[in-house]
């Protein structure tokens, strides 16, 4: 394991609650490039904070993702801030914490030992384990601290490998906690290519804390006979409406919003989004590392992620991770950060 790495500072979000955001006008011209769409809200008057984790170690695709936030913020400039689905965000104040420094480099080590633990070496797999544990303990810091704010964290990666932490923070803050997980595989294998971190682990690792009640998972459609399994093995705190059934539903003639329904009444009273982008239409984020054919529109994934809010349920926070590097993956996961953030604030705007 590489020794010449430096501590991650901690994340910087405020102690205090928020203050009222400054007056913005939201069809002028944006003039604070590179601030979450380009409002130039500092994190202190933000109700939603949002906190990017360029961490890409154990992709086992296409490579890229670690630039997902950038090329995110980066679009997220170009939106209109009425938005016809979640309202107008910006009211409730959204900022974008600055990268962690020091983050990008311990990405790359972990990546570079990646090679040696798919050929076996046990050692290589430990060492990204440890780095990645790292990358989990300075999120769960940031998420838990921003949640005892009164914040809202948006988490914003980044390949999936990064969620264990936000999963960690948010189900000590909220036991029984459930997880609307969006994704085309399910991320249940206990160890990928013999890392516990990989993004093939996300899931597992959430159902491995005792805060998380159940996770709903939406859109499978390139699943392992293990994770099979494992499903099964936890019996009714996962449930699955994978592509196979939704098709066959809709295409009887349901209504979408009856599936979608159907999926968030199986979750607890408070809810953390892990929207992994791979889970819609690859034609919607081609530069995502694992596209798989098939997938949600846009239109469902917004009908899906409203409904946790129009149900009654709190969203606590959310997760929006395999984004990759292009400019049309970003916009795309820029509009859903900002719907994301404006069906979060609605009941407090």
């Amino acid at each position: 394991m590489p020794r010449d790495l430096p501590p991650l500072p901690p994340a910087p979000v405020p102690a205090e609650l928020p203050r009222p955001p400054r007056e913005v006008d939201p069809d002028a011209p944006r003039v604070a490039p590179g601030t979450a769409f380009d409002l130039g809200i500092p994190p202190e008057e933000a109700r939603v904070l949002v906190i990017p984790v360029p961490w890409e170690a154990t992709v086992s695709g296409g490579t890229g993702t670690i630039d997902g936030p950038r090329a995110t913020l980066a679009a997220s400039a170009k939106i209109d801030l009425h938005d016809l689905a979640a309202g107008e965000a910006w009211r409730a104040g959204i900022a974008a914490l600055p990268e962690p420094e020091g983050l990008r480099e311990r990405s790359r080590a972990a990546a570079g030992l990646v090679a040696r633990a798919r050929e076996g070496d046990a050692g290589a797999a430990a060492a990204v384990d440890a780095l990645a544990e790292e990358t989990w303990s300075w999120l769960e810091d940031a998420v838990t601290r921003t949640l005892a704010s009164g914040r809202i964290p948006l988490v914003l990666g980044g390949e999936h490998g990064l969620s264990p932490g936000a999963f960690r923070a948010a189900a000590r803050h909220a036991p029984g906690l459930g997880i609307l997980h969006v994704d085309a595989h399910a991320d249940l294998r206990d160890a990928f290519e013999g890392m516990r971190s990989s993004h093939a682990s996300a899931l597992a690792r959430a159902l491995e804390l005792p805060g998380v009640g159940r996770v709903v998972q939406v859109g499978l459609r390139d699943v392992s006979r293990e994770e099979v399994l494992a499903a099964r093995a936890v019996g009714d705190r996962v449930r699955w409406l994978d592509e196979e059934t939704i098709a066959a539903r809709t295409l009887a003639g349901e209504p979408f919003a009856e599936i979608a329904r159907e999926a968030v009444a199986a979750l607890p009273e408070t809810a953390w989004v892990s929207l992994d982008v791979d889970g819609l239409d690859p034609a919607l984020c081609p530069g995502t590392g694992t596209p798989v054919p098939g997938g949600l529109s846009f239109r469902e994934v917004s009908y899906l992620l409203g409904e946790v809010v129009r149900s009654g349920r709190r969203l606590l926070g959310a997760d929006l991770v395999e984004v990759g590097p292009g400019p049309w993956d970003g916009q795309v996961a820029a509009r859903l950060l900002y719907r994301l953030a404006g069906w979060a604030t609605a009941p407090a705007r």
